[in-house]
């Protein structure tokens, strides 16, 4: 049963680090989930985590949602995605762990940069948003981790806090639906799989109401920093273990 015990900590550590800082939670679960399961099954886990709340954040903002701004990245975001899932049935498993240790160590590093330097982005040009939704995309469809550019953008483009959370929560609650039901059709994930997602939702809400309780207490940005820290010295286990 030692299974549960990581999934419940993983699951907690994800519903926290996305309660404090709006993000991360596919990041985190990655982390972890490898060694419970097989890498594309466990993107598959990790998206399906955390859809309670996903589900909750969208219908609360859900007047502030602009439908019109998610139309395009989604297909070219989609598009991606459904290429990427078929292709991580074949490629081997020191591959992928080279490829998840590279993006972890890469988006612990723009976290980083980001954070300390204050960096804001004030238009993001279309062709930008295309770059954006292909990588999101193609990694999204491997390792489940699609969010950090696309949140970029929409924070980016959004008039406000609700409508940004509006746009991001729905765009990856469609998402959400779209990759899973590819993810069972290709075989990848099974219905044993969701005796982990069960323990995890469990895992996730526990998470999210600490962090709820705890986050007027915390100083954020060393929090922030702790957190990419541990992300990028998790990606680089993944780099020296991935042969």
């Amino acid at each position: 049963m030692s299974w549960v015990f990581v999934m419940l900590l993983a699951a907690m550590m994800a519903g926290f680090v996305q309660g404090v800082t709006g993000f991360g939670s596919g990041i985190i679960m990655m982390i972890f989930l490898p060694y419970l399961l097989p890498i594309n099954q466990s993107a598959g886990v990790s998206t399906l985590t955390m859809v309670v709340a996903n589900i909750m954040v969208v219908w609360h903002y859900r007047k502030y949602l602009k439908w019109q701004r998610l139309v395009l990245p989604f297909v070219i975001y989609m598009s991606t995605a459904i290429f990427s899932v078929y292709l991580s049935k074949s490629m081997a498993t020191g591959h992928l762990k080279l490829l998840l240790g590279i993006l972890l160590v890469i988006l612990a590093t723009y976290y980083l940069i980001m954070n300390i330097h204050s960096i804001k982005l004030k238009n993001i040009p279309i062709y930008i948003m295309v770059v954006f939704a292909i990588i999101s995309g193609f990694f999204n469809g491997l390792f489940g981790i699609g969010g950090p550019l696309m949140a970029l953008y929409f924070l980016t483009i959004s008039d406000s806090k609700e409508n940004y959370l509006a746009s991001i929560q729905t765009f990856f609650l469609i998402d959400t639906f779209c990759i899973t039901s590819i993810r069972f059709a290709s075989g990848i994930l099974t219905l044993g799989n969701l005796k982990f997602v069960f323990i995890g939702i469990i895992g996730a809400v526990i998470g999210t109401i600490l962090a709820n309780r705890l986050v007027k207490h915390l100083n954020l940005k060393v929090i922030s920093l702790c957190i990419y820290g541990f992300i990028g010295f998790s990606g680089l286990y993944y780099l020296i273990t991935a042969f």
